[in-house]
């Protein structure tokens, strides 16, 4: 690849992850995952993209594949509390109580954040079926 190809390979990238992260804001998930998808595509080892893209996957109910990117954006970058936050509320979704304790605690080690704090004891404190999910990331 040439590099006036790399740089509008980035450019497309910027600007997909930039469309993305403007419509999860927005509350518009299926729309930005389709965009930071884009994004994922041009660059595909940036945790800021699979980070965003695991947000919009697990807004839109889509929890096996906010893991997944979750995942990938930790072994990208591991000291990401909030890839670490996202892939255990994904867990939890997916009925995986100790991986979510798991990447829980590790969020609240890394920065002991109000948020990070509740959803960890909502799974330490109760059966999954009897606490309330956070719709965060």
């Amino acid at each position: 690849m040439s590099q006036r190809e790399d740089a509008s390979s980035g450019i497309e990238a910027y600007e997909a992850f930039q469309e993305g992260s403007r419509l999860l804001a927005g509350a518009n998930p299926h729309a930005a995952a389709v965009a930071l998808e884009r994004a994922r595509d041009h660059e595909p080892d940036k945790g800021s993209v699979r980070e965003a893209l695991g947000r919009a996957y697990f807004s839109s109910g889509r929890f096996t594949e906010a893991g997944a990117e979750f995942e990938r954006a930790i072994e990208l970058d591991p000291v990401n509390d909030y890839a670490h936050f996202g892939l255990g509320l994904a867990r939890r979704r997916m009925g995986d109580d100790v991986g979510a304790r798991r990447h829980l605690k590790l969020a609240v080690a890394m920065r002991p954040l109000e948020e990070y704090r509740e959803a960890l004891a909502k799974i330490s404190d109760a059966p999954i079926s009897d606490a309330p999910i956070s719709d965060a990331p």
